[in-house]
Protein backbone atom coordinates (compact mmCIF):
# COMPACT_ATOMS: atom_id res chain seq x y z
CA UNK A 1 0.00 0.00 0.00
CA UNK A 2 1.45 3.55 -0.93
CA UNK A 3 -0.55 6.40 0.90
CA UNK A 4 1.22 9.53 -1.09
CA UNK A 5 0.81 13.17 0.36
CA UNK A 6 1.97 16.64 -1.99
CA UNK A 7 2.17 19.87 -0.80
CA UNK A 8 4.41 23.21 -0.47
CA UNK A 9 6.24 23.75 2.65
CA UNK A 10 5.08 24.49 6.07
CA UNK A 11 1.49 22.58 5.36
CA UNK A 12 2.68 19.81 7.74
CA UNK A 13 3.02 16.95 5.19
CA UNK A 14 6.51 15.70 7.19
CA UNK A 15 4.46 15.46 10.80
CA UNK A 16 0.98 14.59 9.19
CA UNK A 17 2.73 11.73 7.02
CA UNK A 18 5.15 10.24 10.30
CA UNK A 19 2.16 10.37 12.77
CA UNK A 20 -0.17 8.15 10.11
CA UNK A 21 3.10 6.01 9.11
CA UNK A 22 2.81 5.07 12.74
CA UNK A 23 -0.73 4.87 13.49
CA UNK A 24 -0.61 2.10 10.61
CA UNK A 25 2.40 0.44 11.60
CA UNK A 26 4.70 1.22 7.46
CA UNK A 27 7.45 3.33 6.73
CA UNK A 28 7.58 6.64 6.65
CA UNK A 29 9.18 8.16 3.19
CA UNK A 30 10.20 11.60 3.39
CA UNK A 31 11.19 12.46 -0.61
CA UNK A 32 12.73 15.52 0.75
CA UNK A 33 15.50 14.34 2.88
CA UNK A 34 16.86 12.62 -0.29
CA UNK A 35 17.59 15.92 -2.31
CA UNK A 36 18.04 18.14 0.81
CA UNK A 37 21.24 15.17 1.20
CA UNK A 38 22.19 15.91 -2.10
CA UNK A 39 22.43 19.56 -1.54
CA UNK A 40 24.66 18.98 1.70
CA UNK A 41 26.84 16.79 -0.56
CA UNK A 42 27.39 19.02 -2.96
CA UNK A 43 27.91 22.04 -0.84
CA UNK A 44 30.36 19.96 1.33
CA UNK A 45 32.38 19.39 -1.93
CA UNK A 46 32.20 22.58 -2.75
CA UNK A 47 30.67 22.06 -6.21
CA UNK A 48 29.43 25.03 -8.46
CA UNK A 49 25.51 24.61 -7.97
CA UNK A 50 25.34 26.59 -11.49
CA UNK A 51 27.33 23.78 -13.27
CA UNK A 52 24.42 21.17 -13.68
CA UNK A 53 27.29 18.47 -15.60
CA UNK A 54 29.35 18.54 -12.62
CA UNK A 55 26.08 18.53 -10.02
CA UNK A 56 24.74 15.74 -11.57
CA UNK A 57 28.26 13.74 -12.58
CA UNK A 58 28.75 14.43 -8.78
CA UNK A 59 25.12 13.23 -7.27
CA UNK A 60 25.41 10.00 -9.28
CA UNK A 61 28.41 8.79 -7.24
CA UNK A 62 26.61 9.88 -3.70
CA UNK A 63 24.90 6.17 -1.99
CA UNK A 64 21.68 7.08 -0.35
CA UNK A 65 19.83 4.54 1.98
CA UNK A 66 16.92 5.07 3.69
CA UNK A 67 16.89 3.47 7.64
CA UNK A 68 14.25 3.68 10.06
CA UNK A 69 12.68 6.82 8.44
CA UNK A 70 16.23 8.33 8.69
CA UNK A 71 18.89 9.47 5.60
CA UNK A 72 21.95 7.93 5.64
CA UNK A 73 24.46 9.27 2.88
CA UNK A 74 27.68 7.87 1.93
CA UNK A 75 27.43 5.50 5.30
CA UNK A 76 26.92 8.76 7.55
CA UNK A 77 22.89 9.56 9.62
CA UNK A 78 22.66 12.98 7.93
CA UNK A 79 18.43 13.42 9.24
CA UNK A 80 19.71 16.36 11.83
CA UNK A 81 21.31 18.70 9.93
CA UNK A 82 18.84 18.15 6.66
CA UNK A 83 17.13 21.71 7.48
CA UNK A 84 20.40 23.65 8.05
CA UNK A 85 19.77 27.22 6.68
CA UNK A 86 22.64 26.79 3.98
CA UNK A 87 20.56 23.88 2.85
CA UNK A 88 17.38 24.91 2.71
CA UNK A 89 18.53 27.63 0.75
CA UNK A 90 19.69 25.59 -2.11
CA UNK A 91 17.45 22.67 -2.19
CA UNK A 92 15.29 24.01 -4.58
CA UNK A 93 17.50 24.76 -7.27
CA UNK A 94 18.98 21.08 -7.10
CA UNK A 95 15.80 19.72 -6.72
CA UNK A 96 14.45 21.42 -10.09
CA UNK A 97 17.94 19.66 -12.35
CA UNK A 98 15.40 17.03 -14.49
CA UNK A 99 18.70 14.45 -14.19
CA UNK A 100 18.74 14.79 -10.19
CA UNK A 101 14.56 14.18 -10.18
CA UNK A 102 15.19 10.93 -12.10
CA UNK A 103 18.21 9.89 -9.79
CA UNK A 104 16.14 10.63 -6.68
CA UNK A 105 12.53 8.77 -8.03
CA UNK A 106 14.30 5.79 -9.10
CA UNK A 107 16.14 5.40 -5.67
CA UNK A 108 12.70 5.94 -4.11
CA UNK A 109 11.10 3.61 -6.40
CA UNK A 110 13.40 0.61 -5.52
CA UNK A 111 13.44 1.35 -2.03
CA UNK A 112 9.81 0.98 -1.66
CA UNK A 113 9.30 -2.32 -3.79
CA UNK A 114 8.94 -4.29 -0.65
CA UNK A 115 7.41 -1.47 1.71
CA UNK A 116 4.16 -0.39 2.63
CA UNK A 117 4.83 3.46 3.17
CA UNK A 118 3.29 7.28 3.66
CA UNK A 119 5.21 9.56 1.38
CA UNK A 120 5.26 13.27 0.85
CA UNK A 121 6.78 15.10 -1.26
CA UNK A 122 6.39 18.14 -4.03
CA UNK A 123 4.91 15.22 -6.68
CA UNK A 124 4.71 11.90 -4.74
CA UNK A 125 1.08 11.65 -6.33
CA UNK A 126 1.85 12.70 -9.91
CA UNK A 127 5.11 11.90 -10.71
CA UNK A 128 6.85 9.50 -8.66
CA UNK A 129 4.22 7.01 -7.43
CA UNK A 130 1.28 7.63 -9.85
CA UNK A 131 -0.35 4.43 -8.69
CA UNK A 132 -0.79 5.47 -5.21
CA UNK A 133 -3.61 4.09 -3.70
CA UNK A 134 -4.66 6.85 -1.72
CA UNK A 135 -3.33 10.26 -2.58
CA UNK A 136 -3.83 13.80 -0.26
CA UNK A 137 -2.58 17.59 -1.38
CA UNK A 138 -1.61 19.60 2.05
CA UNK A 139 -1.89 23.40 1.76
CA UNK A 140 -1.53 26.07 3.50
CA UNK A 141 -1.33 30.07 3.52
CA UNK A 142 2.15 31.60 2.91
CA UNK A 143 1.80 33.23 6.96
CA UNK A 144 0.82 30.13 8.29
CA UNK A 145 3.76 28.17 5.99
CA UNK A 146 5.85 30.37 7.53
CA UNK A 147 5.19 30.73 11.13
CA UNK A 148 5.06 26.66 11.46
CA UNK A 149 8.76 26.61 9.78
CA UNK A 150 9.65 30.24 12.27
CA UNK A 151 8.35 28.04 15.37
CA UNK A 152 10.38 24.61 14.65
CA UNK A 153 13.50 26.64 15.56
CA UNK A 154 15.77 25.28 13.16
CA UNK A 155 16.42 28.14 10.99
CA UNK A 156 18.20 30.76 11.92
CA UNK A 157 16.04 33.10 9.80
CA UNK A 158 13.71 35.69 10.67
CA UNK A 159 10.03 35.11 10.21
CA UNK A 160 10.18 37.74 7.28
CA UNK A 161 13.20 35.86 5.63
CA UNK A 162 11.50 32.72 6.09
CA UNK A 163 8.42 33.68 4.43
CA UNK A 164 10.51 35.01 1.71
CA UNK A 165 12.51 31.90 1.15
CA UNK A 166 9.48 29.51 1.22
CA UNK A 167 7.89 31.95 -1.29
CA UNK A 168 10.37 31.47 -3.57
CA UNK A 169 10.74 27.98 -3.08
CA UNK A 170 7.05 27.28 -4.26
CA UNK A 171 7.19 29.32 -7.36
CA UNK A 172 10.72 27.50 -8.10
CA UNK A 173 8.57 23.81 -7.09
CA UNK A 174 5.61 24.99 -9.33
CA UNK A 175 7.14 26.13 -12.06
CA UNK A 176 9.77 22.96 -12.99
CA UNK A 177 10.23 21.39 -16.04
CA UNK A 178 9.40 18.23 -14.62
CA UNK A 179 7.88 17.00 -11.52
CA UNK A 180 6.24 20.71 -10.62
CA UNK A 181 4.05 20.78 -7.74
CA UNK A 182 0.22 20.30 -8.17
CA UNK A 183 -2.60 18.78 -7.40
CA UNK A 184 -3.18 15.44 -8.84
CA UNK A 185 -6.32 14.98 -10.16
CA UNK A 186 -7.77 12.34 -7.69
CA UNK A 187 -5.87 13.81 -4.77
CA UNK A 188 -7.94 14.87 -1.58
CA UNK A 189 -7.35 18.66 -1.05
CA UNK A 190 -6.82 19.54 2.33
CA UNK A 191 -6.32 23.06 3.70
CA UNK A 192 -4.34 22.97 6.90
CA UNK A 193 -4.23 26.45 7.98
CA UNK A 194 -7.00 26.57 10.61
CA UNK A 195 -6.46 22.57 11.53
CA UNK A 196 -4.87 21.45 14.37
CA UNK A 197 -2.11 18.05 13.26
CA UNK A 198 -4.76 15.43 14.77
CA UNK A 199 -7.86 17.18 12.86
CA UNK A 200 -5.86 16.47 9.50
CA UNK A 201 -4.42 13.11 10.81
CA UNK A 202 -8.20 12.47 11.36
CA UNK A 203 -9.36 13.61 8.21
CA UNK A 204 -7.03 11.00 6.12
CA UNK A 205 -7.21 8.43 8.47
CA UNK A 206 -10.85 8.62 7.67
CA UNK A 207 -10.25 8.50 3.95
CA UNK A 208 -8.02 5.50 4.02
CA UNK A 209 -10.49 3.18 6.70
CA UNK A 210 -13.59 3.90 4.77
Amino acid sequence: MIIAMDGPAGTGKSTIASIIAKKLNITYLNSGSFYRALTMALLDGGIELSDQEKVVAFCKKQKLEYKKSRLVLNGVDVEDHLHDDRVSKNVAQISAIVPIRHLVNDRMQEITKSLDIVCEGRDMTTVVFPQAEYKFYLDASLDVQAQRRFDQGVSNMTLEEIKESIRKRDEIDRSKAEGALKIAEDAVYVDTSNLTIDMVCEIILNKIQR
